[in-house]
């Protein structure tokens, strides 16, 4: 069985609703409300949760594009929505009865900090988690969390090993830290959590989801659910920061014909250097959307086949993302510095773009050395941490 086709929740005007309010989300630190009921009206965090609780159960690069075209109107959003998507997906890797418990929330929304800072003890049939998540984007939304957790018994730290749990969002509490200069409307505030039960079959190994290999990838009948973690993770990522050059790209394109420079008193469209970093910034997301094809297909030709997607081309999936937001970086910086002292007035949207898509490099799976060294070691057959994000 293959999965099936998503029908188009993310319009146009989807994303002119975005632009509209991303000054606002960005005063308020979160996604305004009427963003989450377009949300929800959409159907798009149901995009890939499986069909036999009323999801899309889409094949996973369906929720790629989307989340590109939506930062076109807000990067912040962009990555909030895509992750409560992503979330929904992850949900679907659990064990069955994890799923039929949280995905009777509807929409389920589930802030996700993988860090494994938690701490969970045996007990009973299950675990007594506690511990402090940071980065928890869409928290202020949320009614269940998903966080990383090292479990097991003290006694035996050979037997300790990484897990995600899954818990209702009231066994939490929020703490007010997000005061960032970027990203504000993600709402990633911190999430503490004290000696909270945590059932069993709401636990998944790490391992297993690294690997593509969780549960849920045999309880549903798709490649969807087949696809391993780090590269889907990181490929859904690296989409906001793709989108937003795009979106400097045009804003800069319109800008030129528009644009007569002071102490010149020439259209900056008629300088070839103007012309040349546009035409540089087009010929480089070209290429950038072409990385991302190649990449997203390797993956689906592995999983296509039934077998485990290799560590080494998982390690060129994360490589391809975290390359994918340095040129998108630089793309939206060339662009930024020629078009003048306006562009950081606080109500020009390409100085927030520039603030968010810097603040998105700094996640972990973009850090471009360890993703360099990854690769490269991999592909070489050299052995690395079995803990590596890959």
């Amino acid at each position: 069985m293959t999965a099936v086709s998503a029908s188009p929740a993310i319009t146009p005007a989807f994303v002119a609703r975005l632009a509209e309010r991303a000054q606002e989300a960005e005063q308020i630190r979160r996604l305004p409300a009427e963003t989450i009921a377009d949300l929800t009206t959409s159907g798009f965090a149901d995009l890939l949760k499986p069909a036999r609780f009323g999801g899309q159960q889409a094949e996973f690069p369906a929720i790629l594009d989307p989340v590109r075209r939506m930062a076109h109107g807000c990067a912040s959003s962009a990555w909030t929505i895509g992750f409560y998507a992503l979330h929904n997906w992850m949900l679907a890797l659990f064990d069955e009865r994890a799923q039929e418990e949280a995905f009777a929330t509807r929409p389920f929304l589930a802030p996700a900090p993988l860090a494994p800072t938690g701490r969970g003890v045996p007990s009973g049939d299950g675990i007594r988690l506690t511990g402090r998540w940071s980065w928890a984007t869409g928290v202020m939304d949320g009614n269940w969390v998903m966080v990383g957790a090292l479990c097991g018994p003290d006694e035996d730290p050979a037997a300790i090993y990484p897990a995600m749990a899954l818990l209702p969002i009231s066994d939490a509490r929020i703490e007010d830290v997000w005061h960032t200069d970027g990203m504000r409307a993600t709402g990633s505030n911190d999430v503490v959590i004290t000696d909270a039960f945590v059932p069993h079959h709401r636990l998944v190994r790490v391992a297993d989801i690294y690997s593509g290999t969780a549960p849920g990838a045999g309880l549903h009948d798709a490649d969807t659910y087949r696809w391993p973690m780090v590269p889907a993770l990181s490929l859904l990522a690296a989409m906001p920061a793709l989108g937003s050059a795009e979106r400097v790209t045009e804003i800069y394109a319109d800008r030129l014909g528009e644009r007569i420079l002071a102490y010149e008193g020439v259209a900056q469209k008629d300088k070839p250097l103007a012309q040349a970093r546009l035409g540089e910034a087009r010929v480089r997301l070209r290429a950038l959307r072409g990385l991302l094809a190649d990449t997203v297909a390797d993956i689906e030709t592995v999983v296509a086949s039934g077998q485990p997607v290799p560590r080494a081309v998982r390690a060129d999936a994360r490589m391809a993302a975290a390359h994918i937001v340095r040129e998108s970086r630089i793309v939206i910086a060339t662009l930024l510095e020629a078009s003048g002292a306006s562009a950081h007035f606080a109500d020009n949207p390409l100085q927030r773009i520039k603030r968010d898509v810097d603040v998105l490099a700094g996640h972990v799976v973009f850090d471009y050395d360890t993703s360099r060294e990854l690769a490269g070691a991999l592909t070489l057959g050299m052995k690395v941490s079995r803990t590596a994000m890959v």
